[in-house]
């Protein structure tokens, strides 16, 4: 395997006068350079769950499809379903892919500081067996253009996606076709596989497409609170709302943008609790939280500029506490606490992450948790509620690594987008281009 995930740092000594060579590990802390002799190898006694699988095309953008198989969900196999976006540098080839992945079965191995492994029973461990593997099926519907970001929602029984294009155009599909396709595990065509998704019929068009941005966008997110209200935001800075017809067939999308922001929205977020209010992110530097309801020429806004050092990539709302976090190409992450929203008024603030945050959120249940994801190949898990113990000696390695970082996750390259599952407990689906990583640690 690759450089994949948590990793073990591996040093390979020779003992005189034998043959055998002696392994010392040790924790190997990212952006460490590797010595002659020492490679990467992931730990998987860290891991209650650790699956990796690809789709073809790179999927930069995906969400998570609440599914009906419970909530709070511990035992295993799991499984999961989500709709991402391909982006594929042949016109015509793009498309929405429903993707079920079952058989995510527990995967923790022992500990590998266990000095009686052998290297055979290693190799036995690794021959997984049929039974032990995950499965992948996936439904296909084309989309016009690269997905920049999906994100769907189920409101009265229909399952739905929004995604954004990179033509500018915004597009609603119903999902419940595709969705029943993968729950009776249809094969797709091998021509079909072979020859591209392009070469899928399109049996299921947009049911709405909005095509009144001047230019292409990121920020999408529906409501949790009005079902079937979405707000999007392009890169010249508009934000429009949507509100829904009869059926869920119609949408109705303010002409009038929602008016603040001087540059590139990048992300957007509904309040989880307050129907109205909206937070966005954009590369203007700032976080501003708005009162939907209010005049777009008029809108009341809570701002704060200067938020970060450059542009704002993406934001997340905390479900339980009144705080929201955001990343940015600098590489900070901060917390904002909306009874004191103002410039300078970080909540806390971390620098982990060596190159620009792509992807951030709150843990669903959990309001202290939450991960991380960076240009730099990384995943972090954080908990705020964790403190420095004043009392521990660290190395002069772990000096400078900030208490409430639990765990680094690696392995992929340009990780675009996680997001913790609802309802398979503290289990997170990452994509990045060498594909879909789904995972559960030891430690949240």
């Amino acid at each position: 395997m690759e450089e994949d995930n948590e990793m073990d740092f591996v040093d390979m000594e020779e003992d005189e006068g034998t043959e055998e060579k002696k392994v010392e590990r040790k924790v190997y802390l990212p952006g460490v350079p590797l010595q002659q002799g020492e490679f990467l190898e992931c730990d998987d006694s860290v891991y209650l769950m650790r699956h990796e699988c690809k789709a073809g095309s790179p999927c930069l953008s995906f969400d998570i499809i609440k599914d009906n198989l419970g909530e709070n969900r511990e035992e295993f196999p799991h499984t999961a379903y989500v709709v991402a976006g391909t982006q594929s540098p042949k016109k015509g080839d793009n498309c929405l892919l429903v993707i079920k992945m079952s058989n995510l079965v527990k995967t923790q191995k022992e500990s590998k500081d266990d000095d009686d492994s052998s290297s055979e029973s290693e190799d036995e461990d690794n021959e997984q067996p049929e039974s032990q593997r995950p499965v992948m099926h996936f439904s296909i519907v084309k989309h016009l253009g690269c997905v920049n970001r999906v994100r769907s929602f189920e409101v009265n029984g229909s399952y739905l996606a929004a995604s954004w294009s990179e033509l500018a155009r915004v597009s609603i599909f119903n999902l419940n076709n595709p969705i029943r396709d993968v729950e009776q595990n249809k094969q797709l065509p091998k021509k079909v596989i072979r020859d591209g998704y392009g070469k899928m019929p399109n049996t299921s068009p947009p049911v709405f497409t909005f095509t009144g941005h001047q230019t292409e966008g990121y920020g999408i997110d529906w409501s949790p609170t009005m079902p079937g209200v979405l707000a999007t935001g392009d890169c010249t800075r508009h934000i429009h709302i949507w509100t829904p017809g009869e059926n869920l067939t119609t949408w109705k999308v303010d002409q009038r943008p929602l008016i603040g922001h001087t540059d590139s929205v990048e992300d957007l977020q509904w309040s989880p609790n307050e129907p109205h209010v909206l937070a966005s992110c954009s590369v203007d530097k700032s976080v501003r939280i708005w009162d939907t309801r209010v005049a777009p020429n008029k809108a009341n806004q809570l701002t704060v500029e200067g938020a970060h050092l450059s542009d704002i990539n993406v934001i997340s709302w905390n479900k339980k506490e009144p705080f929201i976090i955001s990343g940015g190409d600098d590489g900070f992450l901060h917390i904002w606490d909306l009874r004191q929203f103002k410039a300078g008024s970080a909540v806390a603030t971390f620098k982990h992450h060596t190159d620009a945050i792509t992807s951030v959120e709150w843990h669903p249940s959990e309001p202290s948790v939450f991960a991380s994801a960076g240009a730099d190949n990384q995943i972090a898990l954080w908990d705020l509620s964790v403190e420095k113990d004043a009392t521990e000696e660290q190395s002069d390695e772990l000096q400078n690594i900030p208490s409430q970082l639990l765990f680094i996750h690696q392995g992929q390259k340009e990780i675009k987008e996680l997001h913790w599952h609802p309802q398979i407990t503290s289990s997170i689906i990452s994509t990045a281009q060498n594909g879909f990583n789904i995972f559960r640690t030891i430690s949240v």
